[in-house]
Parts: C-alpha cells; sequence; structure tokens
C-alpha cells in the first residue's frame, strides 16, 4: 500500500521560510516523480513543483517560481519543498503526490496523494 505523509506545514509572517517534507513508502518504483500542489477553498488543486527522481528534472508553477525549490532524498524516500519569501497567497493545504512519470504538473496523471500539511502566511 502507498503511502505518503507530509510534515512541516505551519503558520509564518511574510517573508519567511518553511521547508515541507513529504515521505514515500509503499511504491515500488525506484525513479518516481514527485509533486507538490495546493488548494485554498473554493478552488482547484494547483500544482507547484514536481521532480523526477531519476535525473533530478523539475517543473515550477510561475507563481513560485525564484523563491520555491522541490528536491529529494532516495535514501529517505523523501521528498522537500523549501518555500522562502512566502506570500499571503501562498496560503494553501499543500499536498504531495507520486506518479511513476512527470507529465507537467497534470493533477490527473497522479495516482497516489498524501492528506496535506496547512501553511498559512499573514502580514
Amino acid at each position: 500500500q502507498v503511502q505518503l505523509a507530509e510534515s512541516g506545514g505551519g503558520s509564518v509572517q511574510v517573508g519567511e521560510s518553511l521547508r515541507l517534507s513529504c515521505e514515500v513508502s509503499g511504491y515500488r518504483y525506484g525513479s518516481k516523480c514527485m509533486a507538490w500542489f495546493r488548494q485554498t477553498p473554493g478552488k482547484e488543486r494547483e500544482g507547484v513543483a514536481e521532480i523526477y527522481t531519476g535525473d533530478g528534472s523539475v517543473l515550477y508553477d510561475d507563481s513560485v517560481k525564484g523563491r520555491f525549490s522541490i528536491s529529494h532524498d532516495n535514501t529517505k524516500n523523501t521528498v522537500y519543498l523549501q518555500m522562502n519569501d512566502l506570500k499571503p497567497e501562498d496560503t494553501a493545504i499543500y499536498f504531495c503526490a507520486v506518479s511513476i512519470n512527470c507529465w507537467g504538473l497534470r493533477e490527473r496523471s497522479y495516482g497516489h496523494w498524501g492528506q496535506g500539511t496547512q501553511v498559512t502566511v499573514f502580514s
């Protein structure tokens, strides 16, 4: 059974940083695509960043380029999202997801999801 467990969310002020973590267990493929999505009430889930663990290639949504950084540690089966210079519009529930390949942050391509972690940025 594939399980994803996010951690690291919290409440911070504008301009501060947070690092989210997501540990994957039970996924039988070595190389995989791992991604972060986020969702606010009344809106669809949107892709933030994804990384292919096979070669380290990454993709970011334009809204977070230059501020967020996705990385992974294969020895821990964990993906990270370093979020710097946080803004109020970054407030959302952040979900991690895993797929066998990366498909450009397309939500439907991800079959396994975590429960989400809340990030709140206040001014």
